[in-house]
């Protein structure tokens, strides 16, 4: 597969608390199980022990964080009030703005609950507990990569709808200049992007959280609606990193090579065999 001319490195994003704001990098550090310092944290209901997103509860979004390499995240709330690291100040903070017992915790390494809605439109709906990956608070995989050919598409589809990327909050905005959603083909390739390889693996299913209102932006159902209806609710693709290494705005991505799996899948075929690789799961909600 050719890669598509014009692929570079628009953006990069980092959420060092899951749900909230996150901070846009010039470069990053990308690690085996993804981004430096990415949705390390999060808040935890002490009454369901799970921890919460902006799913279940939306103004998390109003809420920003960056990273500080000392001290850990710096949140930044609504009212301007910020707080730094794990502790009781944040803690106390962080209950006295959404008015509930949480806590601000670490990734675990057994993974931690979380909620989605059966109906992404609606919040009336079956709520569902899935249990995150170890180590992050990631809803699937190490890393998000959107293009900006999908969100034309998506845009030309919904042209009322503001389709600003962090709405699907990924860390890696590749600009390319092709047509329609074009990572979706590269799954099970190999993609270099500056000095790191990542395969990017599977589709990532939307959820309500692509509805959400978030400063700047206005709730927009329409949104999700449109995916479901063109694109079986997927923008992205969710991707395992190879190699890591740093990547920078402006990088220069190409398709190098099949993956491993997928060409000992391909030799397993050819060869007569049945056994098909071991893939990752696909989430319910990411």
């Amino acid at each position: 597969m050719d890669t598509p001319r014009g692929l570079v490195v628009a953006q990069l994003w980092r959420y060092p608390v899951k749900s909230m704001q996150g901070e846009r990098l010039p470069a990053v550090t990308v690690q085996g199980d993804g981004l430096e310092g990415d949705r390390r944290w999060g808040v935890r209901d002490e009454l369901t022990g799970q921890v919460l997103t902006a799913r279940r509860e939306p103004r998390l979004l109003e809420a920003t964080a960056r990273l500080r390499q000392d001290a850990g995240p710096v949140i930044e709330l609504p009212d301007g009030i910020a707080v730094v690291g794990m502790g009781e100040t944040s803690d106390r903070a962080l209950r006295d703005w959404l008015g509930r017992p949480v806590r601000l915790v670490e990734a675990a390494a057994h993974g931690d609950r979380a909620e989605y809605f059966a109906d992404a439109t609606d919040d009336a709906s079956e709520a569902i507990e899935w249990t995150m990956p170890p180590e992050r608070f990631v809803d699937a995989m190490p890393l998000l990569l959107v293009t900006t050919a999908s969100l034309r598409a998506g845009a030309a589809l919904h042209r009322a709808g503001d389709w600003d990327v962090r709405r699907f909050r990924p860390n890696v905005l590749l600009e390319a200049s092709g047509e329609g959603w074009l990572e979706d083909a590269w799954c099970g390739r190999v993609l270099r992007i500056g000095e790191v390889e990542v395969v990017p693996q599977q589709p990532c299913i939307r959820c309500t959280m692509v509805t959400r209102p978030q400063p700047g932006l206005s709730r927009d159902v329409d949104i999700y609606r449109t995916l479901a209806r063109h694109h079986g609710g997927n923008l992205g693709v969710w991707t395992a990193v190879l190699n890591g290494g740093t990547i920078a705005e402006n990088d220069v991505a190409q398709l190098v090579a099949d993956s491993p799996v997928l060409t000992a899948a391909r030799a397993s075929r050819s060869n007569g065999s049945l056994t098909r690789p071991r893939t990752a799961r696909r989430p319910a909600a990411p």
